[in-house]
């Protein structure tokens, strides 16, 4: 079981419910540590003094305010006592309806859970509620000194937490984008097109089709360099579209797009019974082969056969992919 990341009451009305939160997404990020070239040696960041050059160990960190011409100092303990109580509090104010937020608020996402199974009915009574209502608590509360503004919603079978940014937060897009232009009335005829190219480009959602091939390529790159090889680089980023032929670049991609399902002749010949026996034998022996390799020697044929999503892949899931590819 994961870690609860806080733990407090949520409250609604005069019902209160012991939860625990626990972080619903992670990182695939990949990590280097810094190293002093042509070494082995990590480089590491260290506390230092700057005007006696000397480290200073945690415990003699504490905050400091810039005034200007002057810091003032504020001790851990004090952020602390500002808010003992709401700390171990999340007080939902009032129910939205779940479309009213727009989606640049939103932040990060929990996973809230009741704190012991005792607590099951309660739990259940507040999913239930905001399922058939269809709106999400608001709420605030306080975790690691800082205040958050959230919503709480159901989604399947689970509470969810959203932190919101403040209404300060969220930049003025006119102010930060310079070059944004007015609202300008466009061709019939080229928006006609355009909405004919989005309809032809349209797809069902499915979040399990996306891989961060980026994080492939560099795991890639990691494994060549290992083993002295090079890879492959990207393809150069598109030309801007002309706007003189906008029209002509809507309508070729309109008719990729449209020829993208289709299947294009092989050109191969039928192969008698007698060849494909064979090679089903040649893939019976190849896929008992695959049983007896490393993970690393499982990888670097994945990675051979394009097999996405490989770099997640455990040792049994890799000899899987690789028995479909072949």
């Amino acid at each position: 079981m994961a870690h609860a990341v806080w733990s407090g009451a949520l409250s609604f009305g005069l019902v209160t419910l012991p939860v625990q939160m626990f972080a619903a997404t992670e990182s695939h990020t990949i990590r280097f540590n810094q190293l002093q070239r042509g070494t082995s040696d990590r480089v590491r960041n260290r506390r230092v003094n700057e005007r006696t050059g000397e480290e200073v160990p945690l415990s003699e960190v504490v905050k400091g305010y810039d005034m200007g011409d002057d810091y003032v100092v504020v001790e851990p303990g004090e952020l602390e006592d500002l808010a003992p109580g709401r700390s171990k509090s999340l007080e939902i104010s009032g129910f939205v309806d779940l479309d009213a937020i727009d989606p640049i608020y939103f932040d990060k996402t929990y996973y809230l859970g009741p704190k012991s199974k005792e607590y099951a009915k309660v739990y259940a009574l507040l999913h239930e509620a905001l399922t058939q209502s269809r709106r999400a608590g608001i709420a605030t509360f306080v975790m690691r000194n800082r205040e958050y503004l959230v919503v709480v919603k159901a989604e399947g079978d689970i509470l969810t937490l959203h932190t919101l940014h403040w209404a300060d937060e969220i930049r003025d897009p006119r102010t930060e984008v310079g070059t944004l232009p007015e609202r300008k009335k466009v061709a019939e005829r080229e928006l006609a097109t355009a909405v004919q190219l989005v309809e032809a480009l349209s797809v069902d959602w499915d979040p399990e089709t996306y891989h961060d091939t980026f994080q492939e390529k560099v795991l890639d790159l990691v494994q060549a360099k290992r083993a002295g090889g090079t890879v492959e680089k990207s393809e150069p980023a598109p030309r801007s579209t002309n706007v003189i032929d906008l029209m002509g670049a809507l309508q070729a991609s309109i008719d990729k797009a449209k020829g993208k399902g289709k299947a294009e002749p092989s050109g191969r010949k039928v192969r008698p019974p007698t060849q494909i026996r064979e090679a089903a034998k040649k893939r019976a022996a190849k896929a008992g082969e695959l049983e007896e390799l490393t993970k690393n020697e499982l990888y670097r044929r994945a990675t051979d056969a394009g097999v996405p999503g490989r770099s997640h892949m455990t040792r049994d899931e890799l000899v899987k992919a690789l028995k479909r590819a072949s």
